[in-house]
């Protein structure tokens, strides 16, 4: 089988973002955004999926964190649609459900090749520390557009918007780990190509 890694790195007038990946990693991650509430929040996506990361940003953070956000959700993306190659036996489906004291995430994910985001959010407060949570859902839409997937994200409920943004984290860890694991030969598509 061959590895299933790969870099991107994009650099704009705004952003630098150097990014890794190994899909058949153990959860390692190394991650330096400058956004100390985004690594954090990266660390748990590695370590639930069990994918290897690496993330090194600098962007405009004098402006606002929203450019560096965006630019890393669309590395994270592409890296990922390059590591999946031509997606023979993997499961392609992944999901969720995490509490998270007082929080429960659902995440659901297709790696169909279609790009499509639902996001059934609702956070308690505007930001969480300094970080503005609106930008997790743009974040998390630049991720499943860049890398052509389903992603599907409901919390029923929760109030501590900290605990919401760790429980969708970890989910999608647990259901991208899934969804990329091999258990076959081939394309899991009746179309025989995703």
């Amino acid at each position: 089988m061959e590895e299933r890694i790969a870099k991107v790195h994009r650099q704009t007038k705004e952003t630098d973002v150097s990014l890794e990946l190994n899909l058949d990693g153990v959860g390692k991650y190394e991650i330096d955004t400058g956004i100390g509430f985004l690594d954090h929040m990266f660390t748990h996506l590695s370590k639930h999926s069990k994918i290897d990361l690496v993330v090194k940003a600098k962007g405009d953070l004098n402006v606002d964190a929203h450019h560096t956000v965006e630019d890393v959700a669309i590395c994270l993306g592409e890296c990922l649609l390059k590591a999946l190659g031509d997606k023979k036996g993997i499961t392609r489906y992944g999901y969720s459900s995490v509490p998270m004291e007082d929080a429960l995430a659902n995440v659901s994910v297709d790696l169909s090749g279609r790009a499509n985001f639902v996001y059934n959010v609702e956070y308690g407060t505007d930001k969480i520390g300094d970080f503005d949570v609106e930008c997790l859902g743009e974040m998390l839409r630049s991720f499943a557009n860049n890398g052509r997937f389903n992603l599907h994200i409901n919390v029923p409920y929760g109030t501590n918007s900290h605990h919401i943004a760790e429980a969708i984290f970890k989910g999608l860890g647990k259901a991208l780990g899934s969804a990329v694991s091999i258990v076959g030969t081939d394309v899991p598509s009746t179309k025989g190509l995703l």
